[in-house]
């Protein structure tokens, strides 16, 4: 039997739970709630949070989401399906370090530092990390977004932000919408021309990071870069 949240115990309504445990302690479904605020006719939020996320399969698939798929679940409108989004949205901005106070010296900092940007799009994008002579992070820029499957990869539009941002380094990342971020022959190739054309104006090619889901794939680790 289903329950309106005004209909629950106080004790046992999310938000009461979330301000006496702590935000910890509430499941997927109850965060979710609260967020909805409110369900539809015979529906609490609970109901069609648990909805949500049994169309969605899990909370990674809902980071997928648009608009229109949100809209198709009963109790969800286009109001709700943007504060969803915005709520996702603000998550992934929390988990971005400020660029003054990171350091990045290896392929795993450079993967925790993009993926909760980049492993959910669903083109591909490519995104420089900019750098001083001391490994911090200058700036990081999108300087193309390409198709499903592909990317535009001119090292012109890499290198002037460079010059412009008087970097000494950059990290190169570009993400696999299929999930596998193995590299191609194209990407090793692009990657050894950018690093011939950054060595005519003194900027170091540190790494070309490729962002999968979960999972990544560094030329420098895999001896790719030369």
């Amino acid at each position: 039997m289903s329950f309106l949240v005004r209909e629950m115990p106080i004790d046992e309504r999310p938000r009461e739970r979330l301000r006496k445990a702590g935000v910890q302690s509430l499941a997927t479904h109850e965060l979710l709630a609260i967020v909805l605020r409110t369900g539809c006719a015979n529906t609490s939020a609970l109901d069609v949070a648990k909805t949500l996320l049994f169309h969605f399969e899990s909370i990674d698939k809902l980071n997928e989401a648009t608009i229109t798929e949100l809209m198709q679940i009963k109790g969800i409108g286009e109001a709700k399906a943007i504060e969803i989004l915005a709520a996702i949205e603000l998550g992934k901005r929390i988990n971005i370090p400020l660029s003054s106070q990171t350091v990045i010296t290896s392929p795993y900092q450079s993967y925790l530092y993009l993926k909760d940007s980049m492993q959910h799009l669903s083109q591909e994008s490519l995104v420089c990390i900019y750098l001083n002579n001391k490994s911090e992070v200058i700036a990081k820029k999108t300087v193309t977004i390409g198709t499903v499957n592909q990317t535009i990869f001119n090292p012109r539009d890499i290198l002037k932000w460079a010059l412009k941002l008087s970097a000494t380094a950059i990290i190169v990342a570009h993400n696999h919408p299929s999930g596998n971020p193995e590299a191609s022959a194209e990407d090793i190739m692009v990657t050894k021309k950018l690093i011939q054309a950054a060595k005519m104006v003194d900027i170091l090619v540190v790494d070309h990071i490729i962002i999968g889901k979960n999972r990544y794939f560094s030329l420098l680790e895999q001896q790719k870069m030369t």
